[in-house]
């Protein structure tokens, strides 16, 4: 089964266990053994598994991190692309036009007083 957005929350958190467990299984673990590598106490891992919501979030991740799935976090909360404004202020003010060849006046030594305008 796929995640769809139309899932409730608890059917994503079952089929999250779910994928859990047979992650777990994959690479040969008992829960007890998942646990501990972990650092999580056994029923911890029995309820990520079961999909319980009360499973707190740091638990989740020490499971992600002994499956080596944290690489994968990045696919499932992606860093916000900048806006085009905040973009442009990044990159600072650059030239878009050229003047279009007139010449700029030279410039004049400073004005004193005494001297004809």
């Amino acid at each position: 089964m796929e995640f769809d957005p139309k899932m409730t929350d608890e059917a994503l958190s079952k089929l999250i266990g779910e994928r859990l467990a047979g992650l777990r299984l994959a690479r040969n673990l008992t829960q007890e053994q998942l646990a501990e590598q972990a650092g999580l106490g056994l029923r911890t891992v029995q309820r990520l598994e079961l999909g319980a919501a009360a499973t707190q979030l740091s638990g989740f991740l020490r499971v992600c991190r002994v499956l080596g799935l944290m690489e994968h976090l990045e696919m499932l909360i992606p860093e916000p692309a900048l806006s085009p404004m905040a973009q442009l202020k990044l990159q600072g003010h650059k030239r878009k036009r050229a003047t279009g060849g007139k010449a700029l006046p030279a410039k004049k030594n400073k004005w004193t007083w005494g001297e004809p305008v």
